[in-house]
């Protein structure tokens, strides 16, 4: 492509000052932006970003069909919600359009196997109109792309077990209610861990319906078994409170989570394959204490074992730089909905994003 990449970021928040900034440093351009903040439509992005004024004012969402015409980006960057359902609506949008979109949902990583229907949707549209659609940031490399890439060296897997932390307080509002941050044991019980005490016949029931709350690593699951060309048999999941012996402050909340509240939970994803590899991954979203560190610890077991440590992955600019080197990747990909597992492998991007553009 002869031209800079143009881009349109989708949600204004805490990540996207890394996003917008890592989309100039590689040489693109930020044509749009959309929020549904009142506070910050209207703002020139420089000012989010703590720039100079790039001359590109938020939009509310309300506008962001009109401005998606008038601006004819490449490609919609969408920083908002974890859950698929709750970004149906502006990946609809792109799909309609024909304008690809890349989005850090954390379910959008692999939504085949927890909300089918509105995959499917969105694959068929896409496919219509001529764009791509996927979902990645920081589970493509360090809970995928790494995890694979250990495997590949391993003549004979018996299980894979891996953990993730990471604080809540990073990612904003959204992910930290997902996580029960803040509730009462009997809350958490209640509104999120009762989701998971059901039979796998009334959970399929539920995944079909389109309103089931998977946790990161059931999606994370389904992309490594498609990865390693596993047969998925069983897969269940358990979530648990995670709790701390003082009062903690949630700026993200803007409250105190009192001692012995749940600051945030661990999920655990058990997957039995028909191959009989079992995949076994935890993850523990939290406010932190003064103790807690992000962590990154990956086992393939098997012949050989080998067992990775990430400790203190910045996991939020790791994840905005994941998206921008994507960037390239899904404009050349395939129409549909397509997950990274099938884009290919992901590759540091040193010179600008539009020669990597076919």
């Amino acid at each position: 492509m002869e031209r800079k990449v143009k881009v349109v970021q989708y949600g204004t928040g805490k990540m996207s000052v890394y996003t917008m900034r890592y989309v100039y440093e590689k040489g693109g351009e930020i044509v749009g932006a959309v929020d549904v903040n009142p506070d910050v439509v209207g703002k020139d992005i420089g000012e989010i970003m703590g720039t100079e004024n790039k001359g590109v004012n938020v939009v509310s969402n309300k506008d962001a069909e009109e401005m998606l015409k008038q601006t004819k980006p490449d490609i919609v960057v969408i920083e908002t919600m974890s859950l698929i359902a709750d970004v149906e609506d502006a990946l609809m949008l792109c799909a309609n359009l024909g304008i690809n979109a890349i989005t850090t949902c954390e379910e959008a990583f692999f939504p085949m196997n927890s909300n089918p229907t509105i995959t499917k949707k969105l694959d068929e549209l896409a496919k219509q109109s001529g764009c791509t659609i996927t979902g990645s940031g920081y589970q493509d490399i360090f809970w995928g792309q790494l995890i694979s890439s250990i495997a590949g060296s391993t003549q004979k897997i018996t299980k894979i077990k891996g953990s993730s932390s990471y604080n809540v307080e990073d990612y904003g509002i959204a992910l930290a209610k997902a996580h029960g941050a803040g509730l009462t044991l009997d809350e958490f019980d209640k509104e999120v861990a009762s989701v998971d005490r059901i039979s796998d016949e009334e959970r399929q029931k539920v995944i079909e319906s389109g309103k089931y709350l998977p946790s990161y690593m059931w999606n994370v699951n389904g992309w490594l078994c498609e990865k390693l060309g596993l047969t998925v048999k069983s897969q269940t999941q358990k979530t648990v409170p995670q709790t701390y012996k003082e009062d903690i402050y949630s700026t993200t909340l803007g409250m105190t989570v009192k001692a012995g509240d749940a600051t945030g939970m661990s999920a655990v994803v058990t997957t039995e394959t028909e191959e009989g590899i079992t995949i076994e991954s935890e993850c523990i979203g939290k406010v932190y204490s003064k103790e807690d560190i992000d962590k990154n610890e990956w086992t393939v077991e098997g012949e050989p074992s080998t067992t990775i440590v990430v400790n203190r992955p910045a996991t939020v600019e790791l994840t905005c730089a994941t998206i921008v080197n994507r960037i390239p990747d899904v404009i050349n990909a395939k129409c549909g909905y397509v997950p990274t597992e099938q884009i290919g492998e992901l590759n540091y991007k040193e010179k600008p994003l539009n020669e990597y553009v076919n």
